[in-house]
């Protein structure tokens, strides 16, 4: 059950009695449903409670990517006498959610986002190390995002990804996952949900700030750990980290929270921002997204955040491997 998109329909025909009684006809407001949509009925009928529980993070931290690559550089994890804040589960918040997807096995996958603010009303942010496999018309393998998933739930219903509607940056397929680090973010357009609902519509959405700087304080970090029914949440601080990595160049938004693993990665750096959040980093990045699960990444968000953003807004054709 789509819970909200009742309350704005009943709200849009009270609305509507009232402009009438008042003497206006139907002309000046005119409260009409939305069509449903198919394809998330399909999606959602896919993902059941069962399957959505059963996924798994598509993402990996802990320093098993360094370990395979057999790099010897210095892995960046907490600074002796360094505060690690704690994370608490919870039920999440609408403007952020779980991806999910299945992969060449049929096994489902996650990866954390957040509703951005957009004109379409159709946004939603998360790491480039997420999304890239769905470049250009590549099967979507029933990809799909559930705002504010908890407990095998979908409160606000199941938003398809469009066909040829994921955005990650060139240099990010050009240079890979470690050279390109620094590109690390995307942005993926998402269909309507089952009753036909935008996704903005539906779950409101964070602001997207670029060229802010590296330090912020507070900031609220929220991602969705592989294996667990509800998101983290975790109030710290972003700082400027420099990498020791030539492998992994760039320079990043470094943050300590405990227990940030796998299934994480693109869950949204928050800071408050005229009464409501701004989104200032994704997880992701430096070793895609942090060596241990205590300290986590962001690509900067600069120009090429807000290119690639008004890219997605605009429609225009998405990047892809081999594209430039």
């Amino acid at each position: 059950m789509v819970r909200r998109t009742r309350i704005i329909r009943h709200a849009a025909l009270a609305a509507a009695t009232l402009l009438v009684s008042a003497g206006l006809g139907s002309a000046a407001f005119a409260a009409s449903p939305a069509d449903p949509n198919p394809d998330a009925e399909r999606l959602s009928a896919y993902w059941t409670a069962a399957r959505l529980t059963a996924a798994v993070p598509d993402d990996e931290r802990g320093g098993s990517g360094l370990a395979a690559r057999g790099d010897a550089t210095t892995v960046d994890g907490p600074r002796p006498g360094e505060f690690i804040p704690p994370s608490s589960s919870f039920d999440g918040i609408p403007q952020a959610g779980t991806f999910f997807w299945t992969d060449d096995s049929g096994t489902g996958r996650t990866c954390s986002g957040s509703v951005v603010r957009s004109p379409g009303h159709d946004l939603v942010l998360s790491a480039g190390h997420c999304l890239k496999g769905y470049a250009g018309a590549s099967p979507r393998r029933h990809l799909a995002f559930v705002p504010q998933y908890h407990d095998g739930l979908k409160p606000f219903g199941v938003f398809p990804v469009r066909d040829n509607g994921v955005y990650v940056p060139q240099e990010y397929y050009d240079r890979g996952e470690h050279a390109g680090a620094a590109y690390d973010f995307g942005f993926a357009v998402t269909e309507p949900n089952e009753e036909g609902e935008p996704l903005e519509d539906a779950t409101g959405a964070v602001q997207l700030l670029t060229g802010t700087g590296y330090a912020h304080t507070p900031v609220r970090m929220i991602g969705y750990p592989g294996g667990a029914q509800k998101p983290l949440e975790c109030l710290s601080r972003t700082t400027k980290w420099v990498s020791d990595d030539p492998a992994d160049p760039g320079t990043f938004s470094r943050i300590t929270c405990d227990g940030f693993v796998g299934g994480t990665s693109g869950g949204p750096m928050l800071v408050p921002w005229h009464g409501e959040w701004g989104v200032v980093g994704v997880i992701g990045g430096y070793h895609t997204g942090g060596n241990t699960p205590q300290v986590s990444y962001s690509a900067y968000f600069g120009d090429a955040t807000r290119a690639l953003y008004e890219a997605a807004a605009a429609g225009a054709p998405p990047a892809g491997p081999g594209s430039s």
